[in-house]
């Protein structure tokens, strides 16, 4: 088994490429895909965190009921120490 050696703080790659160099060209290029989308989902997400996570959320939900509505179906729900037969 071979073992992780780590180089300036990075895993090296051969490990991986020996796992994969035997896989097709199709699924390579699916996994050169994931990889490049998961840098730039990552990048992105570097952005926002200096965001406090309350501006995040905000807008986020979604519902076609009134907020009467959705206010209602929480107080309805509650359940106050009361006994609830299953």
């Amino acid at each position: 088994m071979e073992t992780v050696s780590l180089n300036g703080g990075r895993m090296s790659s051969n490990i991986y490429w020996n796992m994969m160099k035997g896989l097709s060209s199709d699924i390579k290029l699916e996994l050169i895909s994931r990889l490049s989308a998961s840098l730039v989902t990552s990048n992105e997400a570097k952005v926002e965190t200096n965001v406090p996570w309350t501006i995040q959320l905000a807008g986020r939900w979604h519902d076609s009921r009134s907020t009467e509505d959705i206010l209602s179906d929480i107080r309805e729900s509650r359940t106050s120490n009361r006994e609830i037969e299953l």
